[in-house]
């Protein structure tokens, strides 16, 4: 692969959106988003390739004349969280272009497009991977109107300012999907190997647990008599840590990651808390198991310290199992690399999982360090990035051979059928 070419072009998407003090933000249907995709068809027209929109803005590169062939899709995102990581999405955009630049220039007869998916992140609108689900069909008008940025603004609305108009396309002409991203975890890093075969893709179940207990002065009020509400908390938390630990073995994790104190100040017994719990699993049942634990640890702590606690749960996705026949091509392209690899779940979402259900999809994980990501401090390697796009290429090919090992046996069996 052409490092050289990565280099520069990583170099060139870096400068948008970057913050003073480190990290970028690239917000979703913002102007640093534009920015992007502006840029990255800047450089897939440079090496000689074409591109495209669709109705909800998503970017498709395409060998000239061959825009509406079937073909094998590669691609990621360009959007980031505020303070975020340059690589995260940008290295499987990326990826894919260094893929069709190496097919172009050996002459290769492989159908590939490449595709940047709108609006992957939550941050803004609180909906994630919308720009794949739109095209995938799991994402409608309802969902992208009820998602809303803190100014009113919902996710439909920016859609139409942008000119766009959801709803009027789906994905097209994809045989398959793959999508190359960095871990934001540490398992490859921890382990020193260079890339991970992703099996399945975790799905989060989201509870808001609301605590009302008693709000009193804290210096007149003795310890018998409060109903305090973040102690109530306090042990919800560790509840929930309990929870998650008693899934381990099924790579279920469970997290309270907001914790709303009211009133919030130093000398004020808490009258109420507001949770927000995160719950993730690959697998329904230890998922199900998790909440089921979660939601009796709560009525159990509200009953012995006499105060009120509520639950609701704010969503609930299924997990995604990968196409077992990507998941085989990506383990033999490795293989035949010679690339050390592992087979892993994703415990964070991805647009893969909004293609999965209408295509064949498998996923690439290369290592960041020290699995940090989300953060101004997320860094990764282009040499990875490039070896991960050595890998999905040489996937694709072992498809095509397949392809036509099966088109040249079916009518050898016709012709000797009775």
């Amino acid at each position: 692969m052409n490092t050289a070419s990565l280099k520069k072009w990583f170099r060139a998407l870096a400068p948008i959106g970057a913050l003073p003090e480190g990290g970028v933000t690239r917000l979703a249907y913002s102007a640093e988003e534009d920015l992007m995709f502006g840029a990255t068809a800047g450089i897939a027209r440079q090496i000689g390739l074409s591109v495209t929109e669709d109705c909800a803005g998503n970017m498709f590169i395409s060998f000239p004349g061959r825009e509406k062939e079937p073909c094998h899709l590669i691609g990621s995102h360009l959007d980031s969280v505020p303070g975020g990581g340059r690589f995260d999405g940008v290295a499987g955009v990326l990826a894919a272009l260094l893929v069709m630049d190496k097919i172009r220039k050996n002459g290769e007869d492989l159908p590939v497009r490449a595709a940047a998916f709108r609006a992957e992140e939550s941050s803004l609108y609180g909906l994630a991977t919308a720009g794949s689900g739109v095209v995938a069909g799991s994402v409608n008008i309802a969902h992208l109107k009820n998602a809303r940025s803190l100014s009113g603004e919902s996710l439909y609305d920016a859609m139409i300012r942008k000119g766009y108009a959801p709803g009027a396309c789906r994905l097209e002409h994809a045989l398959d999907f793959m999508e190359l991203h960095i871990e934001q975890g540490r398992v490859l890093f921890e382990a020193k190997e260079p890339l991970g075969v992703v099996t399945a893709i975790a799905a989060p179940t989201r509870l808001k647990a609301t605590v009302l207990g008693r709000q009193d002065h804290s210096g007149a009020t003795p310890m018998d008599l409060r109903k305090d509400a973040l102690c109530a908390a306090a042990e919800i938390i560790l509840a929930t840590e309990a929870a998650g630990r008693d899934e381990m073995r099924f790579a279920t994790v469970a997290t309270v990651g907001v914790a709303d104190v009211v009133p919030n100040a130093l000398n004020v017994v808490p009258g109420s808390v507001e949770l927000r719990i995160d719950i993730r699993g690959i697998r329904r049942e230890s998922i199900r198991r998790t909440v089921g634990k979660v939601q009796r640890a709560i009525e159990e702590i509200a009953a012995s310290r006499d105060l009120s606690c509520t639950t609701e749960t704010l969503s609930s996705m299924d997990p995604v199992t990968l196409a077992p026949s990507m998941i085989d091509s990506l383990s033999e392209a490795a293989s035949e690399t010679g690339v050390p690899f592992r087979k892993m779940a994703s415990g964070a979402g991805h647009d893969a999982m909004k293609i999965a259900p209408v295509v064949p999809t498998g996923m690439l994980f290369i290592p960041c360090d020290e699995g940090i990501s989300h953060n101004s401090a997320e860094n990764a390697s282009l040499n990875d990035v490039a070896l991960g796009a050595e890998v999905l290429l040489k996937s694709i090919r072992l498809r095509r051979l397949s392809i036509e090992k099966t088109n040249a046996e079916t009518p050898r069996r016709t012709e000797s059928a009775p």
